[in-house]
């Protein structure tokens, strides 16, 4: 059997369209919510893959599962169904709000096939015009043109004008300015209740209420974007468990396969027809490898035992930050919900997220950031006390570098 190629960091300058700008390390091996590079230098994980690795690294519940549906069936298309999609599609429906489900394979296609169903909707009602879409400025939705247009943030869209049309951005956690937008014409609203990639904002209450009426006020769906929110990332098993209100669409990829890709669109029965056969579809969504993984890490997840431990997984990674912090001062604001977590810099270090998690890196840490001032950390649901200590010490001492 021949070698593996060689290859180093270098090469991917080399051989990649360079949209990514990758850290100088390679990770190669992975174990709960630690991992090893290519010198086999070891670092603690509070980026979990950006809230996808929602286990870890190799967990036995989705290597099992992965392995076991390897054996038996990998893909069949569309012009069948398969039964680890089928069980899936029940654990979600029997768990939400919703009766029906579309499986793709991303974040940005689930919120693709949402705005599209959106718009079909609106189609059909009979209303003339009824296609406007309202969105919220830093909102972040993926990356095909649609949702990229619905994305908040212009550095993302303005490269690839003309952009799809019809969709209006109005402040996040603005009820006036969304009341002064949603109208007859609107064919839905498209929400996250927490801001991930825009600074790690929530949303508030009141804000998602509002919207809830209006769109019922003016026949508009309610998307909620869970894409990072979902699947147990903030001490529920969705984000809109917390609010009190139930939107007619919500979207969760991410951590749903654990780090298999996999994506879902969910809705209800009134909804569902109006995707009827041929009117969108996938190759690969709900394939069945990806279904018999997120079936199961879905599984493990949902249960008290594990939805507990994020929320006092967040009070223990707080405990440990607000620490740190009244030690070096850098934090102006810790916010987020259970392990979606955002450190909000202090204006005199504002624009140096970044540099931190660089820092963070050389001393063993994986971090994100969500924008120039947020440093964000969406590590494993179940990671250990132990890994947060020794991460948190590791940030100490990213942080040390930066106060110079």
């Amino acid at each position: 059997m021949e070698q593996p190629i060689s290859v180093t960091r270098s090469n991917f300058n080399d051989w990649m369209v360079p949209v990514f700008a990758p850290a100088n390390f390679i990770p190669v091996r992975g174990e709960g919510s630690r991992i090893w590079d290519q010198e086999n230098k070891e670092y603690i994980d509070f980026a979990g893959g950006i809230a996808v690795n929602a286990l870890g690294h190799a967990h036995p519940v989705a290597v099992n599962a992965l392995t076991e549906q390897a054996k038996k069936l990998w893909h069949v298309g569309n012009g069948y169904t398969n039964e680890p999609v089928l069980r899936l599609a029940k654990q979600l429906t029997e768990n939400t709000f919703a009766d029906k489900v579309f499986f793709c394979n991303s974040g940005a296609e689930a919120n693709e096939a949402a705005l599209k169903l959106a718009r079909k909707v609106g189609l059909d009602s009979g209303v003339a015009g009824k296609s406007g879409i309202v969105a919220f400025k830093n909102a972040f939705h993926g990356r095909t043109l649609f949702t990229v247009s619905a994305g908040g943030q212009p550095k993302y869209s303005q490269d690839f004008a003309p952009l799809p049309n019809g969709i209006n951005h109005v402040a996040f956690n603005d009820l006036d300015a969304a009341k002064a937008v949603i109208n007859e014409q609107t064919c839905a609203v498209i929400v996250e209740p927490i801001q991930g990639e825009g600074g790690v904002i929530p949303a508030d209450i009141e804000f998602l209420k509002g919207l809830r009426a209006l769109c019922d006020e003016f026949g508009a769906l309610l998307i909620f974007d869970e894409v990072q929110t979902g699947v147990g990332r903030t001490g529920s098993l969705y984000a809109y468990m917390n609010t009190g209100v139930i939107p007619d669409v919500l979207t969760t990829a991410k951590a749903l396969g654990g780090g298999f890709p996999v994506g879902a669109m969910l809705t209800t029965d009134k909804y569902a027809p109006h995707f009827s056969v041929g009117t969108h579809g996938t190759t690969y969504g709900g394939n069945p490898l990806a279904s018999a993984v997120a079936g199961a890490v879905f599984e493990f997840i949902n249960t008290p035992e594990v939805l507990e431990g994020v929320k006092h997984r967040h009070q223990y990674f707080l405990d440990a930050l607000n620490t740190l912090n009244a030690e070096h001062q850098i934090f102006e604001e810790i916010r987020g919900q259970g392990l979606l977590i955002g450190c909000v810099l202090k204006a005199e270090y504002a624009g140096k997220a970044k540099d931190i998690t660089t820092w963070a890196g050389e001393e063993g840490l994986l971090a994100l950031i969500a924008g120039p001032d947020v440093v964000r950390f969406t590590p494993s649901l179940i990671i250990p006390e132990q890994d947060i200590d020794e991460g948190i010490a590791r940030l100490k001492r990213a942080l040390a570098k930066l106060a110079k």
